[in-house]
């Protein structure tokens, strides 16, 4: 039975497509270290105390009614003062924030609000879903692949001959799936290049707006800083529409509480796009959000605790894939920098398993290190980057301490049996 061209084409989650075949295995019993979904398991990683207990007592409230569709008047104030204090940026509650259930459908209402079908929009790969909006849109994909020496994150110098004519520049840092960040000058040149870019445009001539995807700032590590557009370059405001929410931040992935900010002419229309939608995050969970977003004490000794407990992770896997480069093994890893993530190579196609098996390609070697050393990964493919790619997704959102060691043992015994 025909149905419409996008259902016919859209692919779905190679993300999801994993996690099934690892739930299936642990429906069999087996014990799979699972590294896949960028998600929290909340009896390691629970939500502030104090926000569950906004979340109770607004439910006690019977705060059960449909919200607005922007989102409740407290929660645009809470979230402005938030970012005005810890990221120096000021934007008008009433006109320049949006609430929603998580990044989702303001990423997609942004993708709506600017991108006509044709219209070019720019993103890098490895990335985070930015090929499927823009499917949904009928746009122009003009993918940028990263490199391994640049952290996966793009340059000016390979964004320079992408943006000419282009309606949108999909950015997210710290990105998602590699953990890692812009620096500064990175960034400042990029941000110079969309400047310069719409100068170049007529009046009457769409400009070229940046999606700036920073759902993981607050999760930056050691000498990592989170630096963004509007920071930069203040006149970028105009242009500058930011992707941000409680769902990372606070290990609140389940609770939808996310928000975006950016020009009022631009928020005004993905408001009454959502409104349509009726992507709104809950009442109650908004207003908790708003009574818990003001308890500073509360907030920065949450975050403190949590950011230690997801670097003391992030560094001690990147410390074992590290020895195990050290003793010959084809294997890599980028040093921590920010999010939940770790960015490690299994460079692995070619060898011979113990039953004479060759590994002859990358799905191969993921399907291998799942069935041999029971740890499950998400390739860079799933993520838009080549399908033979080595590199891989590492998440540490469910990882449990202590176990790290022996995971490492699976590992280390699955990679000595390769030929």
């Amino acid at each position: 039975m025909k149905l419409s061209h996008l259902a016919e084409t859209l692919i779905g989650s190679e993300i999801i497509k994993l996690a099934a075949e690892v739930k299936e295995k642990q429906a069999k019993g087996e014990k799979i270290y699972n590294f896949t979904i960028g998600d929290f398991d909340p009896k390691v990683f629970p939500i502030p105390v104090e926000f569950e207990q906004e979340i109770i007592t607004a439910y006690k409230e019977h705060l059960t009614n449909y919200p607005p569709a922007d989102g409740v008047a407290e929660l645009r104030t809470a979230v402005g003062d938030f970012i005005a204090e810890r990221e120096g940026l000021t934007y008008d509650p009433a006109k320049e924030i949006v609430i929603s259930c998580g990044g989702r459908p303001i990423i997609y209402a942004t993708f709506r609000t600017i991108v006509d079908r044709g219209e070019k929009v720019v993103y890098a790969t490895p990335s985070w879903n930015n090929n499927h909006y823009t499917h949904f849109l009928e746009a122009e994909h003009v993918v940028l692949e990263t490199k391994a020496e640049n952290d996966f994150m793009p340059t000016a110098a390979e964004l320079k001959p992408l943006l000419k004519g282009a309606t949108l520049l999909a950015l997210c840092s710290p990105q998602n799936p590699t953990g890692t960040a812009f620096h500064k000058q990175q960034l400042e040149e990029i941000c110079d290049l969309v400047i310069a870019e719409n100068k170049s445009r007529g009046a009457n001539e769409k400009p070229l707006f940046i999606m700036f995807d920073q759902m993981y700032w607050v999760l930056t590590f050691g000498e990592t800083h989170h630096y963004n557009p509007v920071m930069l370059r203040p006149e970028l405001k105009d242009y500058t529409i930011f992707i941000d929410g409680m769902s990372k931040a606070f290990a609140a992935t389940g609770v939808r509480v996310g928000w975006a900010l950016g020009p009022a002419h631009v928020i005004g229309k993905m408001k009454a796009i959502l409104s349509h939608v009726g992507a709104w995050s809950p009442m109650a969970e908004q207003k908790a959000a708003a009574r818990y977003l003001v308890q500073k004490e509360n907030v920065n000794k949450y975050l403190q605790h949590f950011k230690a407990e997801i670097e003391e992770r992030l560094v001690k896997i990147y410390e074992g894939f590290d020895n195990l480069k050290k003793a010959g093994h084809a294997v890599e890893a980028i040093a921590p920098q920010a999010a939940i993530y770790l960015t490690v190579k299994l460079d692995l196609v070619g060898k011979t398993t113990a039953d004479g098996t060759i590994l002859q390609d990358q799905a191969a070697v993921t399907s291998y290190i799942l069935n041999e050393a029971k740890l499950a990964l998400v390739p860079f493919y799933a993520f838009g980057s080549s399908k033979n790619s080595p590199w891989y997704r590492l998440s540490v959102g469910t990882c449990v301490k202590q176990e790290i060691p022996e995971m490492f043992e699976k590992l280390k015994s699955a990679l000595e049996k390769l030929k």
